[in-house]
């Protein structure tokens, strides 16, 4: 897992949301990262993991973010 850019990091009460992209098994990816804080620590984490298609299969010219 390589992260290469992060896009947006969201936070709000005891949460944070980290939203970047980079590869995953060699292959690009978008990671999404939620956190809850505790004490300013970490207390839990949950994460998923989308592979980014190849421009020529995307359905508009957005993107992904």
């Amino acid at each position: 897992m390589k992260y290469a850019r992060i896009h947006r990091v969201l936070g709000e009460g005891n949460f944070v949301l980290a939203v970047g992209e980079g590869e995953f098994a060699g292959r690009p990816c978008s990671f999404y990262d939620l956190f809850r804080v505790e004490g300013g620590r970490i207390a839990e984490h949950w994460d998923t993991i989308e592979t980014i298609p190849p421009r020529s299969q995307w359905k508009n010219a957005n993107g992904k973010f």
